[in-house]
């Protein structure tokens, strides 16, 4: 059994208009959603052995506050350029390509394309992925590498307005 994390962005500023959208970083309410839903996720007792992110900056700073909370250094999330705005077979992709040792893995990535994943995944829908949502299941696999066509169940899906 293998477990996946899906967690979109926090919150990312719109303030400079200079930096280009790859560039832009978190705003205050990021800064500030990142590390509660990662202590609740913390809090939850779920093991991570690894930490997938795009390397856009405001997935990759969300992914170090998750990191963080977890007491992993920054330079062992796992950096992929094409998690940044992937469609859904992106996500297959790097799934499958995924050590088979590793369990638990969080992904973080952006809209549209993270929403349109997790809705494919099980019979559970959202409309729309919230910043820093986390959406979670549980695949019954042994290998990455069967995943897309592995049975998977829906575990839970938080976000930080669930718990205001």
């Amino acid at each position: 059994m293998k477990q996946l994390l899906i967690i979109r962005h926090a919150k990312s500023s719109w303030d400079l208009s200079t930096l280009s959208d790859f560039e832009r970083p978190l705003n205050d309410r990021g800064h500030k959603d990142a590390p509660a839903m990662a202590e609740r996720l913390w809090k939850k007792k779920i093991e991570i052995d690894a930490f997938v992110s795009s390397t856009a900056k405001r997935a990759f700073t969300t992914a170090e506050y998750f990191a963080k909370a977890y007491d992993v250094k920054t330079k062992s999330i796992i950096k992929v350029d094409e998690l940044y705005h992937a469609a859904p077979s992106v996500f297959y992709h790097v799934i499958t390509k995924l050590d088979d040792a590793l369990k638990t893995v969080a992904i973080f990535s952006h809209n549209p394309g993270i929403t349109s994943f997790v809705n494919e995944l099980t019979d559970t829908r959202i409309d729309n992925m919230p910043t820093c949502g986390i959406f979670a299941v549980k695949v019954k696999a042994k290998s990455w590498k069967e995943f897309p066509f592995a049975t998977k169940e829906f575990w839970f899906f938080d976000y930080p307005k669930l718990h205001v």
